[in-house]
């Protein structure tokens, strides 16, 4: 089936973004941009239609979409931000997944950021961070558990996201950075440490039968191929001052009839 992935432009004000264990540095705006832009040929070139939706130049981290919402194949889950000030960027997000899924909202005592989510088959690992609450993971058991998923959560340090420090292959491989979580965690999956320095390298996004992974990690990138998988590369480096990875600028979903792409 056709797989879309839902995009949002950099936003003029990027260098205000939520920042939680990085340093303030100053982002260009325009590499950014370029950067993006790139990463979106990237997601077409591994079979995806891509479709932006409108800017929002006044909510800094509106790039970073899969935060807003979590896409099953029955349901589509808005989040409720663990940072009030990303919790804005839910509406268009929400308007346009409303379209394409039934749509479950969380609700009060509940945070939760899509970054912390990992989803392999019915499981969904679910990281204990600074922006998802023991609420969050309550709230989404309670959605997703008569539909046939298991949540489990994972113990993450020094890190915003799950994601940020573990990412699926496909099938039943994970790759981690062992410095974050705890491979063993992951019990039942074949487990992929990246080399010591590239931590970085462990967010990661497998589209069809290819791994975008970030530029800069050439030992990483070598070992994924050494394994088989099909990496393709794809610059990062502004974003990344946001703490941004790959995973967190796109929405994947799958679904037909879909309508001709918005670039």
């Amino acid at each position: 089936m056709p797989v879309l992935a839902l995009t949002r432009p950099v936003s003029e004000s990027i260098a205000r973004c939520e920042l939680t264990f990085s340093s303030r540095t100053p982002i260009d705006v325009r590499t950014a941009r370029k950067q993006h832009s790139a990463y979106e040929q990237a997601l077409r070139d591994a079979g995806c239609t891509v479709e932006r939706l409108p800017g929002a130049d006044t909510l800094p981290d509106a790039v970073f979409v899969e935060d807003i919402a979590l896409v099953l194949d029955e349901v589509a889950i808005i989040t409720r931000p663990g940072a009030v000030s990303r919790r804005a960027e839910s509406s268009a997000i929400a308007e346009r997944l409303a379209e394409l899924r039934p749509l479950a909202k969380m609700a009060a005592p509940a945070t939760l950021d899509g970054g912390d989510v990992l989803r392999v088959g019915r499981t969904l690992y679910v990281g204990r961070s600074t922006r998802t609450n023991r609420a969050g993971h309550e709230a989404l058991t309670d959605i997703t558990a008569p539909l046939g998923y298991e949540v489990i959560p994972i113990e993450i340090g020094g890190c915003l996201h799950l994601k940020s420090a573990a990412s699926w292959l496909g099938e039943d491989r994970v790759l981690v950075d062992p410095a974050r979580v705890r491979p063993t965690d992951f019990h039942g999956l074949e487990t992929f440490p990246v080399p010591e320095g590239e931590g970085a390298a462990a967010n990661a996004l497998r589209v069809g039968d290819t791994v975008l992974v970030a530029e800069g990690f050439p030992r990483t990138r070598s070992m994924l191929e050494n394994a088989g998988v099909k990496c393709h590369a794809v610059a990062n480096t502004e974003l990344a001052k946001a703490e941004g990875g790959l995973t967190c600028c796109s929405l994947l979903l799958e679904c037909s009839g879909m309508p001709g792409e918005n670039p």
